[in-house]
């Protein structure tokens, strides 16, 4: 059904990153089109901005949710131009890129050429100190081993310890990959998360050959002229305010979209009649109904599949777990603080036993959130298979996870504050066959309930570039339809 002469009514239910990118790209596109659109955004939370969420304390900036992005990947930086505010952009620490891994209760540095985890320099890689010999030796196999690649898609776990082994999984591999989606490598999808490994055996044979001639053949990162060169040779960037600036940016730029904040949509309704206005009513839990032409859902796929349930299959939906995790932030007096650092920070495998997955040295990787006086500690809790500490009580989890850094630093500073944010069911993690089941499912979605989309952080990679691109591509094609 086609209003001829009539503005297109679209709702977009979700007020992340992900529903605001969405909204700015249909907003701004329609107008260069020369389309009539009207935008609701649609939010159970009383705020805009989802998981972003900016602290500013004592001097101290100090995220609650996402710290940072990946500078090689343009649509953040891209869209931070196009709201004006790309000179609020500040690269990390030139002083504070080395990472370092635990093994043993001590900490060691990443070998240098490691890309993601693979050997890409193997002088370095023979010298670390993080792995035997034995497991460096097995690791290297992969340079002398056939192909294996199966038909289809397979747990990024399996495909590393066929290609480089158990060792380097263990201890390198599993902390910084699954640190990423707080995984567990077994369950997720190497073609969902990270398929120029499974591209490198299908071209090279060799995971490490590979990624080797990978990295050799990449092109130069085409980072835009107006950013410095500090920020093009950075590899993460943030904001010197915090992540919240572009969500502040995007409230600014959307002010003309109608908003409700603080109610949730409690039913996607069809209208079959020809002589229907719309073709649905997005419900509200307020008994608000808003007409829509257009409904985009960009919440996480267990809220997508309660809203669409009952009007299409979601099984793929419901194959997509969710892990909890929170983040523990402390900041300390320097003075008092007797450890300086030369890196950004280290990882925790699972075998070393402790609460923390991870500690971000965060006043010596990101300048700008710290007095010269102070320090900032940002550890992270929680992942597959031990989402429990997560969630202990406030004063439980803030011991432990001091006891945690003491022991790992060997300081006895007691923090100034500790902040804790915790994050349930915030980390989608994609399936083995992730790929093919969500465009099957998209699929069925455009034939059974036409005018109806989604995408998110379930969908198209769980980074904030991600969800920006994913969300001007539903952008783009639900005008591609106006």
């Amino acid at each position: 059904m086609r209003r001829i002469g009539m503005i297109d009514r679209i709702v977009v239910i979700g007020g992340g990153i992900s529903g605001l990118s969405s909204a700015f790209y249909l907003q701004r596109e329609a107008e260069r089109q020369g389309k009539k659109v009207k935008l609701t955004i649609v939010d159970a939370a009383p705020d805009l901005g989802g998981k972003i969420n900016t602290l500013q304390r004592d001097g101290f900036v100090i995220e609650r949710g996402p710290d940072s992005f990946l500078a090689r990947k343009l649509p953040i930086i891209e869209l931070a131009k196009e709201l004006g505010i790309e000179n609020e952009l500040t690269a990390q620490n030139e002083s504070g890129k080395t990472s370092y891994i635990m093994r043993d209760g001590k900490l060691h540095p990443m070998p240098k050429g490691m890309v993601l985890g693979i050997p890409t320099n193997l002088d370095t890689f023979m010298q670390t100190t993080l792995l035997s010999e034995e497991g460096k030796a097995r690791s290297l196999q992969d340079l002398e081993m056939a192909g294996a690649a199966p038909e289809g898609d397979e747990s990024l776990g399996d495909f590393l310890s066929r290609r480089i082994g158990s060792e380097i999984v263990k201890h390198i591999s599993e902390p910084l990959l699954a640190g990423i989606y707080a995984g567990d490598l077994s369950k997720l999808s190497i073609q969902a998360t990270f398929p120029q490994f499974a591209e490198a055996e299908r071209q090279h044979g060799s995971l490490i050959r590979g990624t080797q001639i990978q990295q050799q053949n990449k092109a130069p990162q085409q980072a835009p002229d107006y950013l410095p060169e500090v920020m093009k040779n950075s590899i993460f960037l943030s904001f010197k305010q915090g992540l919240s600036t572009m969500v502040h940016a995007l409230d600014q730029a959307l002010q003309s979209v109608e908003r409700r904040m603080g109610d949730a949509v409690a039913e996607i309704k069809p209208l079959d009649s020809e002589d229907a206005a719309s073709r649905y009513e997005v419900v509200l839990e307020s008994g608000e109904v808003l007409p829509a032409d257009h409904v985009l859902v960009t919440v996480p796929a267990f809220n997508a599949a309660d809203l669409l349930e009952p009007l299409v299959e979601v099984t793929e939906l419901r194959a997509i777990n969710y892990v909890s995790v929170a983040n523990v932030v402390m900041a300390f007096e320097k003075s008092t603080f007797d450890k300086t650092f030369d890196g950004s920070g280290f990882l925790v495998p699972r075998s070393e036993g402790l609460r923390i997955t991870a500690c971000t040295w965060t006043s010596n990787k990101w300048l700008h959130t710290s007095p010269d006086d102070k320090v900032l500690l940002r550890c992270y809790v929680g992942r597959a298979g031990d989402e429990e500490s997560a969630m202990l009580p406030d004063e439980e989890l803030k011991k432990a996870v001091l006891e945690d850094i003491q022991k790992v630093l060997g300081v006895d500073a007691v923090p100034i504050f500790t902040q804790i944010t915790r994050l349930p069911r915030s980390m989608p993690q994609y399936p083995v066959g992730h790929l093919d089941n969500t465009a099957r499912f998209r699929k069925r979605l455009s034939e059974e309930l036409p005018g109806v989309y989604v995408t998110g952080a379930a969908f198209g990679g769980v980074g904030l570039p991600d969800c920006i691109r994913s969300g001007k591509e539903a952008a783009l094609e639900i005008l591609s339809t106006l």
